[in-house]
């Protein structure tokens, strides 16, 4: 039968082994260091693999291919010792029972999209100061002792989850979009002050959500006047998946727009 179905470029392909966990149809093995598509009836067509593999060395096609075959999938899963329906919610069959539509404001508070208006906070500059580790030593016998000020969340919407984000919304209207690798904000101390301040937010890990983001960052570039985009990520190959997603997504949105890559090292540093 015609279907979707993956496609690994085996020269693009890092040996990684990423895409491999990733598949919790086994699907994908490695083989001789490189990634291999083992059974076609494995592969449900859904692309867990695509946004963990750091080289785009994984795409979709349509060619005639084995039916997915569900039942060998969970026989297998069951052989290796996996339980079937821990990869993407889509592969699994289930009931649909739906409840009664709820007044607006009555869902999870994690899901409401929302903007954040901060007032402007005295002496924030030299919080901003010291908190970047650039506070002129003081003369604390003689100089009046001055509060802590913590430094200021430059974070303006939520949510900032990829998954969780609205496809359409006020605040991307003219935006300066930031999209970056949670671990991130982690590893890079003034990532508030150097990466959030002035843009709307989304993040996301690519080798831990089980989803294409490409796809829906497709649809919010598509569906917005979005200014521009940075894209951050941590050094480490798996990241390369969340770069990956975004600069599909902006081919795929038909629209030219400034855009820039920033890598994080490990120990929290901007790579040239």
């Amino acid at each position: 039968m015609l279907r979707r179905i993956i496609e690994i470029n085996e020269e693009l392909c890092n040996g990684c082994g990423a895409c491999a966990a990733a598949c919790h149809e086994g699907a994908i093995s490695m083989v001789d260091g490189k990634a291999k598509l083992m059974r076609d009836d494995y592969c449900d067509g859904l692309g867990d693999c695509l946004p963990t593999c750091p080289t785009g060395a994984i795409k979709f096609v349509e060619r005639e291919a084995a039916e997915y075959d569900e039942a060998a999938v969970k026989e297998n899963m069951k052989k290796n010792g996996r339980v079937h329906g821990g990869g993407c919610p889509g592969s699994m069959a289930k009931a649909i029972h739906r409840e009664e539509e709820k007044p607006a404001g009555m869902g999870c508070p994690g899901t409401q999209s929302r903007m954040i208006q901060r007032e402007q906070v005295g002496n924030a500059g030299a919080a901003d100061s010291c908190a970047s580790g650039t506070c002129a030593p003081q003369d604390t016998a003689n100089a009046p002792q001055l509060a802590y000020q913590a430094p200021v969340s430059r974070l303006s919407q939520w949510p900032v989850q990829i998954k969780l984000a609205p496809i359409k919304s006020a605040y991307f209207d003219n935006a300066n979009l930031l999209i970056a690798a949670d671990c991130t904000a982690y590893a890079y101390a003034d990532f508030h002050n150097q990466f959030i301040r002035n843009r709307i937010t989304l993040i996301g890990c690519p080798k831990l959500d089980s989803v294409d983001y490409s796809e829906k960052l497709t649809e919010i570039i598509k569906n917005n006047e979005i200014k521009s985009v940075t894209i951050v990520r941590m050094e480490v190959p798996c990241c390369g998946g969340i770069e990956h997603a975004v600069k599909t997504a902006l081919q795929n949105s038909g629209k030219f727009l400034p855009w820039q890559v920033v890598t994080i090292s490990t120990d929290g540093r901007i790579l040239e």
